[in-house]
């Protein structure tokens, strides 16, 4: 059970043109399908909208942002502050040339489509990564081979307090599954290069990445992306399966027998259950092979209950 927030919060906000929500669910827009509400969710208008409002917002008010949510867990006591969710205003897709530009919340998959519908190619691992442009570029996600930071020439970000940034890729220090780009800043767009190819072997390069994602991680489940990024020299998913994890439960939580480094919910899992089962793996992973596994997928907003690591 979650423990609801008052709405208190909501009258020391700014007004907006967008909408502003009191305890607002969130659980149905995550793909574990769990965690608990947004103290105020909010949905900008547009990006003068969202600008406006975090210039206004008091300094002591967090800001969380979340996207198609595909490698979030939201954990069961809801997120504090204020949750923003960038709706179909920042899903613009646009191609000009060589380039495509996009806003921060469309999907990957939907930016790799538009490419290839304009006979564009490099963009086509971008369909093997579930959720938003930008989510991706936060932990410069990537998949079968490619990555944000091979693809992108500048992003748009506004940060805590309204300021608009026109940042490189450069300044944004991408590593594997990271960006050093400050916390608070909230991207609102990118530019993605490409070079011109033909439509078919574009198809076919997209094809045969959905078909691999397809037959190697359990997409028709209650999951999220990887769950432990990949140590230096070794395979995340390679170290849990010697550790004995593949497989394992805790409450409604399981280590996917499909893909090992998958958290699942296997129908009534709390955010806790997978938290707890994910600390779990980690515990054996380093007992068994020294290697202390560090999480991929973001964890945020405050627990009901102790996460603890250990044995079940």
């Amino acid at each position: 059970m979650t423990t609801p927030f008052s709405d208190t919060l909501l009258h020391r906000l700014p007004d907006v043109r967008g909408k502003l929500i009191a305890n607002a669910a969130l659980k149905d827009q995550t793909w574990f399908r769990v965690g608990g509400p947004a103290e105020v969710l909010f949905k900008p208008e547009d990006v003068s909208d969202l600008a406006v409002f975090l210039n206004r917002c008091p300094d002591d008010i967090p800001v969380t942002v979340i996207g198609a949510a595909s490698n979030l867990l939201i954990r069961d006591g809801g997120i504090e502050g204020v949750v923003v969710k960038l709706g179909p205003a920042f899903a613009s897709i646009s191609i000009e040339v060589d380039k495509v530009t996009a806003g921060a919340a469309a999907l990957d998959i939907n930016i790799a489509r538009a490419a290839r519908n304009a006979d564009l190619s490099g963009l086509e691992f971008m369909c093997g990564i579930p959720g938003t442009l930008g989510g991706a570029l936060r932990m410069n996600a990537g998949a079968h081979g490619g990555e944000l930071k091979d693809v992108v020439t500048n992003i748009v970000a506004i940060d805590r307090h309204g300021n608009k940034h026109f940042v490189t890729p450069e300044e944004m220090q991408f590593a594997y599954r990271h960006s050093g780009a400050p916390s608070h800043w909230i991207f609102v767009q990118a530019t993605l290069r490409c070079h011109h190819s033909d439509k078919t072997s574009i198809e076919s390069k997209m094809k045969g990445i959905q078909d691999k994602r397809g037959e190697s991680q359990p997409i028709r489940e209650k999951t999220g992306g990887s769950t432990f990024a990949n140590p230096e020299g070794h395979k995340a998913w390679e170290l849990i399966d010697q550790a004995g994890c593949r497989g394992l439960r805790l409450g409604g939580a399981m280590i996917s027998d499909h893909h090992c480094n998958f958290l699942i919910n296997t129908g009534d899992a709390t955010a806790a259950d997978l938290e707890n089962l994910g600390e779990t793996v980690r515990a054996r992973v380093l007992a068994t092979s020294g290697i202390d596994l560090q999480w991929e997928i973001k964890r945020v907003g405050r627990p009901l209950h102790n996460i603890q690591k250990g044995n079940i």
